[in-house]
């Protein structure tokens, strides 16, 4: 099962580059058509724009799996580890209600705009709300999986607290691990790979 959760987000990486690369060869080809050549790539602006949108939530699912979220936990970092676990087992739950949302709401949206075709590519617009559906029922199911571990005590306390309040912070810890554990410090920069 660990093979196929990596081998999907190995995938959706790909696609995260994908979209970059397609945007980048859009957006710069189009500037350099409308200078030297006076004409454009006349999908490119709402292509890239659907590239851009699919990106970030992509991105977003990569973010979430890795708990490499930006948040403040200047207040539950400092709770023992039952108020730890109680804000990490509220926090999902939230979270899960929110991913469900997200993901009704682009099903009905996705529904009505599949026959609807965007103005220049012609494509279906419902390509544009799917990845909504993509996102919430890969991101419900992240967050299912890590209540679960909560629940059943399979989070250590360090883990109960999945957000981290800058980089630098994140960054000092790791180098603060390394002189207390004398952990060698390529064991943690391979962590975060």
């Amino acid at each position: 099962m660990t093979k196929i959760v990596d081998g999907y987000f190995r995938f959706l990486k790909f696609a995260i580059a994908a979209c970059l690369a397609a945007m980048v060869v859009l957006v710069f080809g189009n500037v350099f058509l409308r200078y030297a050549f006076n004409s454009g790539i006349s999908v490119s602006e709402e292509v890239s724009r659907w590239f851009f949108v699919w990106m970030t939530f992509l991105g977003a699912l990569v973010g979430l799996r890795e708990h490499g979220h930006l948040g403040v936990d200047a207040m539950v970092s400092r709770l023992p580890a039952a108020g730890k676990k109680v804000c990490f087992i509220l926090s999902q739950l939230l979270m899960l209600y929110c991913c469900w949302l997200l993901l009704s709401g682009s099903w009905d949206q996705t529904v009505i705009n599949i026959d609807v075709k965007a103005p220049t590519s012609g494509w279906s617009m419902g390509l544009f709300y799917g990845v909504g559906i993509v996102f919430g029922a890969t991101a419900m199911l992240l967050v299912l999986y890590d209540l679960y571990r909560a629940l059943f005590g399979k989070l250590r306390e360090d883990e109960l607290v999945m957000v981290k309040e800058s980089e630098e912070l994140a960054e000092l810890h790791d180098e603060e691990a390394i002189r207390e554990h004398q952990v060698p410090a390529h064991a943690v920069a391979g962590a975060k790979h």
